[in-house]
């Protein structure tokens, strides 16, 4: 997987993704990660790529040569045109099936925007995805860059340590995770639940389930429309929200 992030900000890109999980797959050479400077692509000894808004209103707009001569040098190096996502507040809301399916994509260009956004035009021109994280606005499009990289990248083979981890995570099959315990058993007055050192690994994925069930209809009761329960576990939920009930 090769990122390739078209940002006013570089440093904030590389600072941010080299570290950690991501720092250790780049090292590695499972993932691979551009930080193209947009200003290096201004027609001015200032590097100033954004301009009056036609038609009035607040703010500067970015203009569209320099972005769209950014990625024109990554296109030109890679000798195709790679999928293009523009990280706008206006965009489909970033979900994990979106991340597994860009996880697919052999390179992906991260189109980042800041003051009141970016000229349509070139946006027209080469944006095939726009994606929001959630329904507030940023300062830039860096972040929500880094989000979605984070997300995709441990979707990647090999990026993470163990492969069933990224599998079996909470929105897998749109369920939240189950609670996680370790050591010690006993902290606070609290124990950790006696199936989860029972040894038996049939009734611990049971209670797991469950518990994944649970949680989702606790927290996120909108993803149970799109999670597969059985006729069984359905009823089981609803006989445990009776119990919670008295």
């Amino acid at each position: 997987m090769n990122f390739h992030v078209l940002t006013l900000f570089p440093e904030m890109i590389l600072n941010g993704m080299n570290t950690s999980i991501t720092g250790r797959a780049i090292a590695a050479g499972r993932l691979s990660l551009e930080a193209v400077n947009i200003r290096d692509f201004a027609f001015n000894k200032h590097q100033k790529v954004d301009d009056y808004p036609y038609g009035g209103g607040a703010g500067m707009l970015m203009q569209a040569e320099p972005v769209y001569l950014a990625w024109q040098s990554v296109a030109e190096k890679l000798e195709r045109k790679p999928r293009v996502v523009y990280l706008t507040p206006q965009g489909q809301v970033f979900r994990q099936s979106m991340a597994a399916e860009l996880a697919g994509e052999e390179d992906l260009i991260f189109l980042c925007g800041h003051y009141e956004g970016i000229d349509e035009r070139v946006l027209e021109e080469i944006v095939t995805d726009y994606v929001s994280i959630g329904d507030y606005v940023l300062t830039g499009g860096e972040l929500p860059a880094m989000v979605l990289m984070d997300c995709i990248s441990r979707m990647v083979p090999g990026v993470l340590s163990n492969q069933e981890s990224g599998e079996t995570e909470s929105f897998a099959g749109n369920l939240l995770e189950y609670p996680q315990y370790s050591r010690p058993e006993e902290w606070h007055g609290r124990r950790v639940p006696d199936i989860l050192l029972s040894g038996h690994h049939a009734n611990i994925d049971k209670w797991r389930r469950e518990q994944s069930i649970l949680r989702t209809a606790q927290r996120r009761p909108d993803l149970l429309k799109k999670a597969d329960l059985t006729n069984k576990e359905w009823a089981w939920l609803k006989a445990e929200r009776k119990q919670e009930e008295l």
